[in-house]
């Protein structure tokens, strides 16, 4: 019987490009709207803390970020601004994501993207021996070392999640 083929995307093409180690998860996806990030977490039998959600941000200089966060934390946008340097960032309105990194809402990835932004994990990635990231495309995540995927986009990290 025929090994049916896994489904490569972009970003795993890099990573293996890269020689990154990581693990390919798929989740089942047929809506017209991502599921959010702690359902996505759900389905793939992964604490939430361990998976992050990409989310992109323009500074009141004009300069685009991306920020790395567990998918249960709320990005706060003065700690975020602080951790970039900026006076100032606000959310990058969707309809603007795709023309700046190639990627959907919902499958937004710090990996791959069309021009090299300034990335930021939340600290606590360090915390965990793995975190899942979108692999750049709805229904399929990448798990890798944190370490291995800041070092891969040039990341830093710094604290970027409100208190609850």
């Amino acid at each position: 019987m025929a090994k049916q083929k896994e489904e490569k995307t972009n970003v795993m093409r890099v990573l293996e490009q890269k020689k990154v180690p990581y693990t390919p998860h798929s989740y089942p996806y047929g809506g017209d709207t991502a599921p959010d990030g702690v359902r996505v977490a759900q389905m793939l039998a992964q604490n939430p803390a361990a998976v992050f959600k990409t989310l992109v941000a323009k500074g009141a200089s004009g300069g685009y970020y991306v920020f790395d966060i567990p998918v249960a934390g709320t990005l706060d946008l003065k700690k975020a601004a602080k951790a970039v340097g900026e006076k100032s960032i606000s959310m990058l309105p969707a309809k603007e994501l795709l023309p700046l990194t190639g990627y959907v809402h919902g499958g937004c990835s710090p990996v791959g993207m069309k021009k090299r932004l300034p990335t930021v994990f939340h600290e606590s990635c360090l915390e965990q021996s793995a975190i899942c990231v979108s692999a750049g495309k709805v229904g399929f995540q990448v798990e890798l070392k944190p370490a291995d995927l800041i070092a891969l986009v040039g990341g830093t990290t710094a604290d970027l999640i409100s208190e609850a």
